[in-house]
């Protein structure tokens, strides 16, 4: 289904982008890949084996977003995965700089690059988005609220869009993912490896390339099936919070 389809990613210069990549393109598909850093973007096309456009565009600039993907008319799948968290910590003591880069691009990327890809799928009848949500936007944990308030905007946004793209043939799906090891608890603990680190100690997390793979089969269903959402948790996760972890050594 998804041979010699056109998909853009968002945040596809790393971790579940890149990994996104890499399965839509063993799937057959022609990629536009997109992120702030254009340097890890070409690292990324380099190792795919199919037609690949690159965008350099931060998400939370609409006027850049609307540059690249406006008029465009060739988007068949559309993943919104750029995505953060910025500070760990109780409300009161939070940074709002942190607040504002995780509700800019959390929320505000992904509103920007559907309104500017939406329309074509409208005009042709066909399309699908798939939002890489969190298992955080569906429970709040200590010391996340902001993150937490961020993709549970993430999943309001995606089931109001279903029901106002219902009748026009394009399909919304969101795939919320647990514990998985990318570069995201180190940004979230600005730079802070050894603290990263300690935030998969003792459990098995998921992998990027288990996201993908989840990405990838449902956006490859028939037209007439919609997956309305996937959550999907290492075996060692039950929860946001509640985790299994064993003794290491």
């Amino acid at each position: 289904m998804l041979v010699d389809s056109t998909v853009a990613i968002t945040g596809a210069s790393s971790g579940i982008g890149a990994a996104c990549a890499a399965a839509f393109a063993k799937a057959g598909a022609r990629l536009v890949l997109c992120a702030r850093r254009k340097d890890r973007l070409t690292q990324v096309a380099g190792n795919l084996d199919t037609d690949v456009e690159l965008l350099q565009v931060d998400v939370r600039d609409r006027a850049a977003v609307d540059a690249a993907f406006g008029g465009r008319g060739d988007i068949d799948v559309l993943v919104n995965n750029a995505g953060l968290a910025s500070g760990f910590g109780p409300l009161q003591e939070g940074d709002p700089e942190d607040w504002d880069r995780m509700i800019d691009t959390n929320i505000k990327g992904v509103l920007n690059a559907t309104h500017a890809v939406v329309p074509s799928m409208v005009r042709r009848g066909r399309g699908h988005i798939v939002n890489v949500g969190s298992v955080a936007g569906r429970e709040t944990y200590p010391n996340g609220a902001v993150y937490c308030a961020t993709k549970a905007a993430v999943d309001r946004i995606t089931t109001g869009l279903r029901m106002d793209l219902l009748g026009t043939g394009v399909r919304v799906s969101t795939v919320d993912p647990g514990l998985v090891e990318t570069e995201f608890s180190i940004v979230r603990f600005h730079g802070d490896a050894d603290r990263a680190a300690q935030v998969y100690e003792g459990l098995t997390p998921l992998t990027p390339d288990d996201v993908a793979d989840a990405v990838v089969w449902v956006a490859g269903r028939p037209a007439h099936v919609q997956v309305a959402d996937v959550v999907l948790l290492a075996t060692d996760q039950a929860s946001a919070t509640r985790v299994a972890r064993r003794p290491q050594g």
